[in-house]
């Protein structure tokens, strides 16, 4: 049981969900709610995307727990689990947005110790693992780092939507976007891409779900950023996260964020 699975089999990984998510994308396809009280959006391409990570992981570990969104756990107690997002952006996704990407990350022991973010359609591909985070995609291939700012007054802030926060916690993160130079919605995965890559240098956002945000660990923290739940802890179980490319930006984050 690898504790640092390679790229060659994220890449399985991610070729697999592409088969079920690309054909499917800009096209005309039925979309059903989760939840009855709100639109909570789920697509065959979510579903088929996860079975085809879950036969792959199955095959190749079949002593490894699995958490997936669309079909939940196996084997939860396991010192090795898999969690899967197949479409992390569904409402990007259903809209035409190639603002989305497939998640898989593994946890080893508690910790998110691998993982990647594959957005087909753009042909980009991040990773990372015991040996560094990288980028695969138009323009080469690349090791990621995140930037250099440490002032709120000088960074570029994404979360998917202000909206998405509880009224409480909205206010907590408005004082956030005062403070920022510029603030991005819309972003979902991608705006964790960026910040590795160094493009953006914040993300902030709330009510996630383990596989929301497994997958992205490793790649924000193999780049060199920080990244925690709002009170500073670790961030594997999801919840309220804060991402920020310097200790020093992440802690003037959380000033406002902890009030």
């Amino acid at each position: 049981m690898p504790l640092d699975p390679g790229p060659e089999f994220m890449r399985r990984l991610a070729a697999a969900a592409a088969a079920q998510t690309l054909p499917r994308f800009r096209r005309k396809s039925n979309v059903a709610t989760k939840l009855a009280d709100s639109f909570d959006p789920v697509t065959e391409a979510d579903r088929e995307a996860e079975l085809a990570i879950r036969s792959i992981i199955r095959a190749e570990f079949p002593k490894h727990g699995i958490l997936g969104e669309e079909f939940g756990s196996e084997q939860p107690d396991n010192s090795h689990v898999w969690v899967i997002d197949p479409i992390d952006g569904t409402r990007a996704f259903i809209s035409g947005l190639p603002l989305w990407g497939t998640l898989v990350g593994l946890i080893v022991e508690g910790r998110a110790v691998s993982g990647m973010m594959s957005q087909p359609f753009t042909g980009e591909f991040y990773y990372a693992n015991s040996s560094g985070a990288f980028y695969e995609g138009p323009g080469g291939e690349s090791r990621l780092r995140v930037s250099t700012v440490t002032s709120l007054a000088d960074a570029t802030l994404c979360t998917t939507s202000p909206y998405l926060f509880a009224t409480r916690k909205r206010g907590l993160y408005e004082k956030v976007e005062e403070a920022v130079r510029l603030p991005r919605y819309g972003t979902d995965c991608y705006a964790y891409a960026m910040l590795a890559a160094g493009h953006v240098d914040l993300v902030v956002e709330s009510a996630l779900q383990p596989y929301d945000i497994v997958a992205l660990i490793p790649i924000i923290e193999k780049a060199g950023g920080v990244i925690t739940t709002w009170e500073g802890g670790r961030p594997e179980e999801g919840g309220d996260i804060v991402a920020a490319a310097t200790p020093e930006l992440h802690a003037a984050a959380l000033t406002f964020l902890r009030e």
